[in-house]
């Protein structure tokens, strides 16, 4: 799979039919593949932070999840998002012969998605789940392992799901892991996607803000790191 980097970052060079076809070739050789989206928060903690910066390095699939990953890139001309290639994974069950596992969010809204993603995919396997707040890891890796899962979604926030996948992904006998953030939330119902049109021009970060002004503590670093990518355009 092809990439380029983005101040230092990785980010791959693909479309959600490449991924599709990796992962479920991936799971018919008995191979791990795991996968990260790339936007710029992820950017910012990467390179503020070597340590998580090598723990993003060491992931095989960099999806361009930012519009502004994808507008400092000459190569990309498409966001592939978290969400949207979890439901092309779940769209694909039988093709990929997928067994999902879900682990993080509450425990509410972990099981609202499990059970909407069984009415909404017909033969779709979900083969166990987990909130996000286990005390116990070992346990935890325990029960994927005997679920029989080739495909762990982690949906822990960043970098908490990275770090969680990089230290675990040896033990775990799951072919996929790949952190979603905060789709089980959207796919559950507890949270609304943006509307497409605001997907369309770019902005589902100023709507997720608006919507989650948490997110606004993080605003004077991403102007930082928004200029040192439109200066890299320039180049």
């Amino acid at each position: 799979m092809k990439k380029t980097y983005v101040l230092n970052v990785p980010v791959s060079i693909t479309s959600y039919d490449e991924i599709i076809n990796v992962i479920t070739r991936k799971i018919h050789d008995n191979e791990k593949f795991s996968v990260v989206s790339i936007n710029l928060n992820k950017i910012i903690l990467a390179n503020e932070d070597r340590k998580i910066m090598k723990i993003i390095k060491s992931f095989d699939c960099f999806i361009p999840d930012g519009i502004s990953v994808v507008r400092s890139c000459d190569e990309i001309n498409d966001r592939i998002t978290g969400i949207d290639l979890f439901n092309k994974i779940c769209e694909n069950n039988d093709k990929i012969d997928a067994k999902i596992f879900l682990y993080g969010a509450s425990e509410e809204v972990v099981l609202a998605a499990k059970m909407n993603l069984l009415k909404k995919y017909d033969g779709i396997k979900i083969v166990g789940y987990e909130n996000g707040y286990v005390n116990n890891n070992d346990d935890l890796i325990r029960k994927i392992n005997l679920s029989g899962a080739n495909i762990v979604f982690i949906a822990m926030g960043s970098p908490r799901q990275e770090k969680w996948i990089y230290d675990n992904r040896k033990v775990i006998k799951a072919n996929i892991l790949i952190g979603v953030g905060g789709t089980f939330d959207i796919v559950s119902g507890k949270l609304k996607r943006a509307p497409k049109l605001i997907r369309k021009m770019g902005i589902e970060w100023l709507y997720r803000m608006i919507r989650e002004p948490k997110r606004l503590k993080n605003v004077p670093l991403q102007i930082k790191y928004y200029f040192k990518l439109k200066k890299r355009r320039k180049k």
